[in-house]
């Protein structure tokens, strides 16, 4: 074999090695199933909250979520669920605080919460969240939720926490250009960490607590 040959061989080689690692990334993520795409497709302008009053609805909302691909969070269908989740949450028919994925059918880690600790208290989606640290200062509060209607409970929760997601800031650039190609792979969505406190705290631990499966009546005192 030739210096050429040898040259165009190695080139194919690392070519491979590069599809099949960007390959493997997201079938570890999981992009969106056919039953999921068709969910946000054929919501309207709000999608239906599932609860713990149908045995279905309980199925899901008791198992574990799974994160999204960065090829699933930079899709339309990423951007049309983010828009119905929180068209949803805030509509007068539920007027809540904060939703998460398993709330409307889809086991995949994402929420979306008010920040009131933020001006404006806009309503923010965090896909990928979890929370990595939770303060021992601990307080009781009133807590409710739109899986389990009419009901309310005292619950025990952390008053600060540090939480990590896929930091969608700047994706809509990234959309017409984030699939900047970095060694072959589109490049990825950047996980980055807050410390949140007070009543947004509280906000994003039960809705992460959805994402594990868990219900705040599961932590009433």
């Amino acid at each position: 074999m030739n210096i050429k040959s040898l040259s165009a061989a190695l080139i194919m080689l690392a070519a491979f090695t590069i599809m099949a690692a960007c390959g493997k990334r997201d079938r570890q993520a999981g992009d969106f199933t056919a039953a999921e795409l068709a969910m946000i497709h054929e919501s309207d302008s709000i999608m239906r909250v599932l609860t713990i009053d149908a045995p279905s609805d309980l199925a899901v909302l008791r198992s574990l979520s799974y994160d999204l691909s960065d090829s699933a969070l930079l899709s339309d269908d990423f951007k049309r669920l983010a828009e119905l989740m929180v068209a949803t949450v805030t509509h007068p028919s539920q007027d809540g605080v904060g939703i998460a994925g398993p709330q409307v059918g889809l086991n995949r880690r994402i929420v979306a919460v008010q920040r009131f600790d933020k001006e404006g208290e806009p309503f923010e989606v965090y896909p990928n969240v979890r929370i990595l640290w939770a303060s021992d200062s601990l307080a009781t509060g009133p807590e409710g939720c739109l899986s389990v209607p009419d009901r309310r409970g005292e619950v025990l929760r952390s008053q600060e926490i540090v939480i990590e997601y896929a930091d969608m800031t700047g994706v809509a650039q990234s959309r017409q250009g984030i699939r900047l190609k970095s060694r072959g792979c589109a490049k990825p969505v950047p996980m980055v960490r807050d410390t949140v406190s007070g009543f947004t705290a509280v906000i994003f631990q039960h809705e992460v607590d959805h994402l594990d499966g868990v219900l705040y009546i599961d932590r009433l005192r």
